[in-house]
């Protein structure tokens, strides 16, 4: 289901434990989050580092059913990662990690994603936290998954 594709690629990187393990340091909670990071304290400024942030970018509808001029059955689908860390060592041994992962479960496992083209922005520096971020992002092919009565 298109609009349920941040979940697979949450279900990705829960795949792996070393992973989950590397962003549950310093807590008994992994910290992995989508689209946002729960704050319960408003006094709380910043969440511990490393942490992982799937967010769901939206998604372009392929139009190429002639049969029906609203809707075709593909959708492109756009997911980031921000993978966020202490240093930039830490921050290249997770992207890695991550991207790697990520690739190995659509391959390795029946899920809607059809293909991806994956890109990297660049790295960034927050100097009030302070950390490194970047963010993977996903363009991916999916299904519609609608049936249309004749």
């Amino acid at each position: 289901m298109s609009l349920a594709t941040d979940t697979i690629f949450i279900q990705a990187i829960q795949s792996n434990e070393l992973l989950m393990s590397a962003i549950s340091e310093g807590s008994e909670h992994p910290r992995l989050y989508g689209t946002a990071i729960p704050m319960p304290e408003e006094e709380a400024d910043n969440t511990d580092v490393p942490y992982i942030i799937v967010t769901f970018d939206g998604l372009t509808n392929e139009n190429t059913d002639k049969d029906n001029p609203y809707e075709g059955d593909e959708d492109r689908v756009n997911i980031s990662v921000e993978v966020t860390a202490t240093n930039l060592t830490q921050l290249h041994q997770l992207t890695q990690t991550v991207r790697d992962t990520i690739c190995q479960y659509m391959t390795e496992n029946i899920t809607d994603v059809d293909d991806y083209l994956f890109t990297a922005g660049g790295i960034q520096y927050d100097s009030d936290k302070p950390c490194y971020w970047q963010v993977l992002s996903y363009q991916c092919d999916t299904k519609r998954d609608i049936e249309y009565e004749d």
